[in-house]
């Protein structure tokens, strides 16, 4: 058992689920494990080989299944390649380097030379915004386009709700939902099996509780690639006007969206994103 899990039966629990969205991916999709300098790294690859490259990065707690409603639209255009996260409940390396090291630019280096990726345009979310955000500014030139959905080191970040989960965990199921909801913003009968995902998956798994860097003033204006910004109004997870603010002050050409009511759960972008990455 690795140390990112609270027990071989929940790991393996979580394992299992994952595996069922794998096997019910829209589109035809291959499997490949990238060895890197943190370990194995797993991708979910779709779309037509000779298709432009897109890579996926998805959020904490979570894994490549998280794109499901888009890559059937995405792959259409790109190769995509949806990338599980290390030291998340996917099926890479439980590695987690300190947030404050280079180590996750290089680790991303190590997949995409491993996939044979020169170039690529990068949609991410919240901790895989950061690490996209991280990756372009140490590597000018590889990042072509970014779309990123509520990311971290933008705003400030609430640490806040952090304790406030830790404390409703003695509440049991119950409470590991309230603080599901809280967290994503998610709160209709249609978000039930998103919230179902998120209380299994933190009943079993132990989140980071490492602050996310902030990203300097002069890191984000040496930015040289267009970007999309998409948030909600209602993020608990980070300040998402003072996120739209400083990628205006600092990114002028950037295009900034911010969803009223929205929470931390980014959904229903597909085709937003799919312009901006056509664009």
């Amino acid at each position: 058992m690795s140390t990112i899990y609270k027990s071989e039966a929940g790991e393996q629990r979580l394992r299992r689920h994952y595996q069922e969205a794998l096997d019910n991916w829209p589109v035809p999709a291959e499997h490949i494990r990238v060895p890197t300098g943190e370990g194995e790294t797993f991708v979910v690859v779709s779309g037509p080989k000779e298709a432009p490259p897109l890579v996926l990065l998805h959020g904490a707690g979570a894994n490549a299944s998280m794109w499901q409603g888009d890559v059937a639209t995405w792959s259409r255009y790109f190769r995509t390649y949806a990338v599980d996260l290390i030291g998340e409940p996917g099926l890479s390396a439980p590695s987690r380097p300190p947030l404050t090291s280079d180590a996750y630019a290089r680790w991303l280096d190590d997949v995409l030379d491993g996939l044979g990726i020169g170039t690529t345009p990068v949609v991410a979310t919240s901790l895989g915004g950061w690490m996209a955000l991280d990756h372009a500014t140490r590597r000018p030139g590889r990042v072509t386009r970014l779309a990123l959905l509520c990311p971290g080191g933008l705003g400030r970040q609430r640490m806040g709700l952090l304790f406030k989960a830790l404390l409703l965990r003695s509440f049991g199921r119950r409470g590991m939902r309230r603080s599901a909801q809280s967290a994503t913003g998610l709160s209709t009968p249609q978000a039930a099996p998103v919230l179902d995902q998120v209380v299994l998956t933190f009943q079993h798994f132990v989140p980071r509780t490492e602050r996310l860097p902030v990203f300097s003033d002069d890191a984000l204006r040496g930015l040289d690639v267009p970007l999309l910004l998409i948030a909600g109004t209602d993020d608990a997870l980070f300040d998402s006007a003072g996120t739209a603010r400083r990628v205006q002050e600092n990114v002028p050409d950037a295009t900034v969206r911010l969803l009223p009511g929205v929470g931390h759960a980014v959904f229903g972008q597909t085709d937003e994103v799919l312009g901006f990455l056509r664009g």
